[in-house]
């Protein structure tokens, strides 16, 4: 129990910092398909009964020491031409799309209906030739992504090759707006994002029509327009039978991606996605938020310690000649609430020597 206090003051003693930790997050393509199993049946690739999503694992998902890394999905507007009957999981893929873009975007105020995604900066304009109503969607782990994406940083090669050999040309993405100038970034209901392009590109050619999607740094989602990325793209989807079950493989016409969209499952669709991811990468970012009490001892303090081995014989032990001036170490700093009450206690790596001819200044950070 401490014997003498010294009150903080919050104007002058107490402050409020934060830092951003980051790191780099590697993602590579071997992982996605192929490293555990045969394509696309993988180890590290988990389907649901629901079939509305598939989740990616660095490690067979069924060891202890399996991470998540990020789901995939794939949805369309109910106004998107890919919506009908006989489409399959025509709710589902309308409802993932519905969900996202409520959680992302919010509702319109003027028809009171979920926003549609848009390859620009602004979702208020409704322009047709920037809607997204036909996306891809990746979902990042909490567990990797932390707080947030770090803006600038996200990059992501797609091959948009052949189906047997889709590596032979590719297409990088990155957030480039937001790499340049960071006051290119949106802000909406899911917080701030940035507008996937070329990364090969000119930002002096750059427009909403260029855009390959979008990428949402607090929510770690990313929303592709497959009608952007796959243009051109015949063959994104092999054989034809199994693709109507559900599977993705060898042996059947070419399928363009509204195909694909339309008439394969969800499931089938991730993995025509999966065969196309060469690499990802982005920085994670950790925010840590501080106060720091600066705790100050005046000369006229602290001089004396409330150990009871301080004294013997009503003498104190540290002085030698009775008119030498009082002395103490100081090794811990203890925090206080208003009523006395300790709350917090800070160690000093060494012992500090504290007497009447000098003052000192400890600072004492919290993290949280």
């Amino acid at each position: 129990m401490a014997l003498t206090y010294e009150r903080l003051n919050q104007n002058t003693d107490v402050t409020t910092t934060r830092t951003l930790l980051h790191e780099i997050i590697p993602l590579t393509g071997t992982i996605v398909s192929g490293t555990y199993g045969t394509f696309p049946d993988e180890e590290n690739i988990k389907n649901y009964t629901h079939g509305m999503f598939q989740s990616v694992y660095d490690y067979p998902y069924l060891s202890s020491s399996a991470n998540h890394i990020f789901d995939l999905a794939v949805g369309y507007d109910e106004t998107s031409e890919l919506s009908g009957t006989t489409t399959v999981q025509n709710a589902k893929k309308i409802n993932i799309y519905n969900q996202l873009s409520q959680i992302l975007l919010g509702y319109s105020a003027s028809t009171n209906t979920v926003e549609i995604f848009e390859s620009d900066l602004d979702f208020t304009d409704d322009t047709v030739a920037n809607q997204m109503k036909s996306c891809m969607f990746i979902s990042f782990s909490r567990l990797i992504t932390k707080d947030q994406v770090k803006k600038g940083t996200f990059t992501l090669s797609l091959g948009n090759g052949t189906w047997g050999a889709p590596f032979d040309t590719q297409l990088t993405l990155q957030d480039l707006r937001a790499n340049v100038d960071g006051t290119q970034v949106g802000n909406c209901v899911g917080g701030e994002y940035g507008v996937l392009f070329d990364a090969t590109a000119s930002l002096s050619t750059e427009t909403p029509s260029s855009s390959y999607g979008l990428i949402f740094y607090q929510s770690g989602i990313v929303a592709l327009s497959a009608s952007a990325i796959w243009s051109g793209v015949t063959d994104f989807a092999s054989g034809a039978a199994t693709l109507l079950s559900g599977a993705i493989g060898e042996g059947g016409p070419a399928r363009t991606v509204d195909y694909m969209q339309s008439s394969a499952s969800i499931s089938a669709s991730c993995d025509a996605l999966r065969h196309r991811i060469y690499n990802m990468s982005y920085n994670n970012t950790t925010e840590i938020n501080s106060t720091i009490y600066f705790c100050r001892m005046p000369v006229n303090k602290f001089n004396y310690s409330s150990n009871p081995t301080y004294t013997t014989g009503s003498k104190i032990r540290v002085k030698n000649v009775a008119s030498d001036q009082p002395v103490a170490y100081v090794t811990t700093i203890g925090l206080y609430s208003a009523s006395n009450e300790l709350l917090a206690t800070a160690k000093l790596s060494e012992p500090l020597r504290k007497d009447p001819t000098n003052e000192l200044t400890l600072r004492v950070r919290l993290d949280y």
